[in-house]
């Protein structure tokens, strides 16, 4: 949801002063509203799952939702304002993250979900009425769409014809790396990985994520296997966990989150970012992210996305932004509408 500023000021006051009356937030309140306006504005607080009651009646009682610092929404552009040095960040893996999460009833709320839902719904009428050698074409559009994308993501500098080009007829583009052709060809190998294996993703398992990994890194001189040493994220303070064994026990609480979701594009974005916030590699996360988050949609047959049309740079800073808060809410933003896109535009 989009916070008002009569919401965020409501949300300050109980940060500071939790268990508060609905008659102790309106007295409080620097911005001078009716009583009523303010009881409307608490049930939309309550319906975007960040604040919560206890008690009945007079009684009630208002608290920030515990999920409160995932799901409220940043502006991007105002965070940003401030340096590297100067953000007040969470600098180490939060080991209490998952476990809010687990505990969190839904990571989208109740609109964006009915949001989601309908363009699912007009994903599956479509595809109903595709045969199948169109609907082959435009999953085909789709996956060179998502190599391009993922790769330039991570710096790659082939041009979406020239991802084409290599993908059907296997020509290189002139000028490029090896290594550049080779991250795109790689990227499509995870994708039909994902088309011919579905089984392998019933449930998410760290051999999985694993198996992706190698897939994506193949012949790129890049570690496989879980890491065992430190590594540094270009352009922020957070540091990933260090340790082999506590990184491996991290993916198995995020494996089994996901797996206890129901909701197919929640556990896409779930594995989404926090793939990314492990850093379970040495390199190559945020791209195993991607193919695992669309495995998943595609196993419970929702439509995959290609982030055809995401700016690398704001990819980057909505996951600088969890990596620093634990706040979900500019990668969710981004997550709606490159699903929004992918069905209007492929299928």
């Amino acid at each position: 949801m989009e916070i008002t500023s009569l919401g965020s000021e409501i949300c300050q006051f109980l940060k500071d002063h939790p268990n508060s009356s609905s008659k102790e937030i309106h007295n409080a309140l620097v911005k001078k509203v009716s009583y009523a306006t303010v009881k409307r504005e608490l049930q939309d607080l309550i319906a975007g799952h960040l604040i919560v009651t206890s008690g009945q009646g007079r009684g009630t009682k208002y608290s920030l939702h515990e999920g409160y610092m995932i799901t409220v929404p940043i502006d991007p552009q105002v965070y940003f304002k401030e340096d590297i040095d100067q953000r007040h960040i969470k600098n180490a893996y939060d080991f209490r993250l998952i476990e809010i999460l687990t505990r969190l009833e839904s990571i989208f709320t109740n609109e964006e979900k009915t949001r989601l839902t309908a363009m699912q719904d007009l994903f599956e009428r479509h595809v109903a009425n595709m045969s199948p050698a169109l609907y082959a074409k435009e999953f085909e559009r789709l996956a060179i769409d998502l190599s391009w994308k993922s790769s330039q993501i991570e710096g790659n500098t082939y041009t979406l014809l020239e991802t084409e080009r290599l993908i059907r007829d296997k020509i290189t583009a002139h000028g490029k790396t090896k290594d550049e052709a080779t991250m795109v060809l790689n990227h499509k190998a995870a994708i039909d990985f994902i088309v011919e294996h579905p089984e392998s993703f019933d449930r998410l398992s760290i051999r999985t994520i694993e198996e992706i990994h190698s897939l994506l890194i193949s012949e790129l001189n890049i570690p496989r296997n879980i890491r065992n040493k430190r590594v540094g994220i270009t352009g922020t303070n957070y540091r990933p966990l260090e340790n082999e064994y506590q990184i491996t026990e991290a993916l198995h609480d995020m494996c089994k989150l996901i797996n206890h979701r129901k909701f197919a594009p929640e556990k896409a974005l779930l594995a989404l970012i926090l793939l990314s916030y492990i850093q379970p590699f040495e390199d190559g996360n945020k791209r195993t992210a991607r193919i695992i988050c669309n495995a998943l949609l595609m196993h419970d047959h929702y439509c995959p996305l290609s982030f055809r049309t995401v700016d690398p740079a704001t990819f980057k800073d909505a996951t600088l932004i969890f990596y620093e808060q634990n706040n979900l809410s500019v990668v969710k933003k981004i997550f709606i509408e490159q699903f929004e896109f992918a069905v209007q535009t492929y299928f």
